[in-house]
């Protein structure tokens, strides 16, 4: 498809719901009007676009949502995107509302599903990363990561308050099936004697040495735990009761806390500044990339590229974690 065919941009968020998601509807809608192009917001994801729910959108659609968490145009999962009939459902829907372009706002499935649809019918698709696991390549940081990990840090400030009124060890489980990303960073910024991620065995063994010659003057202890980690959040407690019984060991599970809540400074600045690069990148001929923003600077990462998990931790946090849990 030639650039200047472009009239019509239809915009749409999939998969988890991030922090930042609005402020980059918001951004989108916005950019695309300065460049005097229409923009339709598609409900619900990849269901909306096989369903035809579609909505003309302008500039006060998207007035007053930069501080809002959640996503107005609601996401869900799609089972019926997975085949052939059901994408060809969704094309028919686009050419029939004259939507020439895509802007999906999502993480790894989204643009799994995103770069078939782009390449099956032809359709220019621009992704930006809104997910709060930070688990994309080709972004130093996804939409909704930073205020995720500020919410497990105000959590388990929290928790340490009692924590140190009843000299208890507190297990706290964050989110992060594939990515401990959101435990790695939390976990150092809270103090934790201890981060348990995916990206790396967890050696029970060295755990239970490090609990055993801690500081005794330390009052409250807290280890952090992905969701992931192939021993998880409730067997590693029970293990550490078993070792230690001497120990008031509880279990917190954060959940879905931390995809909820008003967006941090950085995810709205994130988010407006991928918004503008998503459209002018569909302008300038681009197709089937996620833009991200790495060292600073605005980047282009294709979607098969981008998808592709991080399957070790930054190893320089994970010194940081061992050298400042003494």
């Amino acid at each position: 498809m030639d650039k200047n065919t472009i009239k019509n941009i239809g915009v749409f968020t999939s998969g988890g719901d991030a922090p930042g998601m609005n402020a980059a509807i918001r951004s989108v809608v916005r950019t695309s009007l300065y460049y005097d192009i229409q923009v339709t917001g598609i409900m619900r994801g990849f269901e909306g676009l096989i369903g035809g729910e579609f909505i003309p959108m302008n500039r006060k659609s998207v007035a007053n949502i930069i501080q809002r968490g959640g996503t107005i145009l609601k996401t869900a999962r799609s089972d019926s995107f997975y085949t052939k009939e059901g994408r060809q459902k969704a094309y028919d829907n686009l050419k029939k509302n004259n939507i020439d372009a895509l802007v999906a706002i999502g993480g790894e499935g989204t643009f799994t599903g995103a770069n078939i649809f782009g390449k099956e019918f032809d359709i220019p698709v621009i992704g930006m990363p809104g997910t709060i696991d930070n688990d994309l390549i080709g972004t130093d940081f996804t939409i909704g990561y930073d205020t995720a990990i500020n919410t497990v840090i105000d959590a388990v400030d929290k928790i340490r308050d009692t924590a140190e009124s009843h000299d208890r060890l507190f297990i706290v489980e964050v989110m992060g099936k594939d990515s401990g990303l959101i435990a790695l960073r939390s976990g150092i910024g809270v103090g934790a004697e201890a981060i348990l991620i995916p990206e790396s065995r967890t050696d029970v063994d060295q755990l239970f040495k490090r609990l055993a010659s801690g500081r005794k003057d330390k009052s409250s202890k807290i280890i952090i735990v992905a969701e992931g980690d192939e021993i998880g959040g409730f067997e590693i407690t029970e293990l550490i009761k078993e070792k230690f019984p001497n120990y008031d060991t509880r279990l917190s599970i954060l959940g879905h806390i931390q995809r909820g809540g008003r967006p941090s400074c950085m995810d709205r600045v994130l988010a407006s500044r991928l918004g503008v690069a998503a459209v002018e990148a569909l302008l300038n001929g681009q197709k089937s990339m996620m833009v991200g923003l790495v060292n600073h600077n605005i980047h282009y990462t294709p979607f098969y590229n981008a998808v592709k998990h991080l399957s070790e931790a930054d190893p320089r946090l994970l010194k940081i974690v061992n050298i400042l849990s003494l």
